[in-house]
This record gives C-alpha cells, sequence and structure tokens, in this order.
C-alpha cells in the first residue's frame, strides 16, 4: 500500500472510533435503556399460521409490512401493520375486511390502484381468521402514541396533532 491510502485508511479508522465512542458515550451518560422491541403478538402459533398464510396468500406484504423495515423505494406508502391491533379491535376488522368499499370505513388518500381492495369476496371463516390474526398484532403501552401518530400522518399526509403527540 502507498502511504496515502495508509493515511485515508487510518483517517476512515479514527473517525469511525471516535463516532462509537461518542455514541456509546452519549448511550451511557443519557441513562437510556433500551426497552426492546414494541411490537408482538397474541396469537397462538394456528392462528399464526392461518393469519400468515392469509397475509402471503392475498399479497398484503406487496403494500404492507409486518415485522419487518420497509423499503419506501420499492412498495405503496401502506401503513405498516406491526401493532395494528392496539388500535382496532377483531370486530372493527372484520368489517373492514367484509366491506364492499373498505374506503367507506378508513378513506385513503393514496391513489385508487394503490388503495385497500376490498376481502368481501373472500369466505367468512378466512375474513373471520384475517381479522383475529390482525387483532392478536399488539404494540407495547409505552410505544402505543407513536404508532397512532405513525398512522394517522400515513392516512392523512399531515404531521399529528401535538395535542395527542407524547412529552
Amino acid at each position: 500500500m502507498r502511504r496515502g491510502e495508509v493515511l485515508i485508511l487510518a483517517t476512515i479508522g479514527m473517525v469511525v472510533a471516535g463516532i462509537m465512542a461518542r455514541n456509546a458515550i452519549t448511550l451511557h451518560s443519557a441513562g437510556h435503556q433500551d426497552r426492546g422491541i414494541p411490537f408482538y403478538s397474541t396469537a397462538d402459533k394456528e392462528l399464526t399460521r392461518a393469519g400468515g398464510d392469509l397475509y402471503r396468500d392475498n399479497n398484503c406484504r406487496q403494500c404492507h409490512s409486518l415485522w419487518s423495515v420497509k423499503n419506501p423505494f420499492e412498495s405503496v406508502p401502506a401503513p405498516a401493520l406491526d401493532g395494528i391491533g392496539s388500535l382496532r379491535d377483531e370486530q372493527w376488522f372484520y368489517q373492514y375486511f367484509s366491506s364492499p368499499d373498505p374506503q367507506s370505513i378508513l378513506p385513503s388518500r393514496l391513489k385508487t390502484e394503490y388503495r385497500m381492495p376490498s376481502f368481501a369476496t373472500l369466505p367468512e371463516k378466512e375474513r373471520r381468521t384475517l381479522a383475529k390474526y390482525m387483532a392478536s398484532l399488539k404494540v407495547k403501552d409505552w410505544f402505543l402514541e407513536g404508532a397512532r401518530a405513525a398512522e394517522y400522518e400515513k392516512l392523512t399526509g399531515k404531521a399529528y396533532p401535538s395535542a395527542h403527540a407524547e412529552n
């Protein structure tokens, strides 16, 4: 290696080490404790399998993310489903999935071709299973207000009202 290349690599290494040290000190000095992943499911093994199969079979993941980070450049900006069961109950999901026009229940600002399709033609048992599965996708209490804000901003395109924002 040439001397210039060594200097460049050493500088990059020092910058990376400095950033890592700063982050470690900041995290430690702030007394911030990681509260873990805020999302969880109350579904049993059978419901998880059946709901997951319906989620995949109906191509929900083309627009929605579940248990993952979604790349905004690869898909429609539909709401993430992580924790959605803390915002809506099973009966609400069943009515939504059974509606011939889901936008009459929950209006969307998306272009027509990207709006939530109707699942009214699915067999009732599948709609009930999907509703029960979605209702089982919960978020821990300490993260609930953030989930509400994210859904509001995704659906309306506006900032979440500050009166509801966390302090």
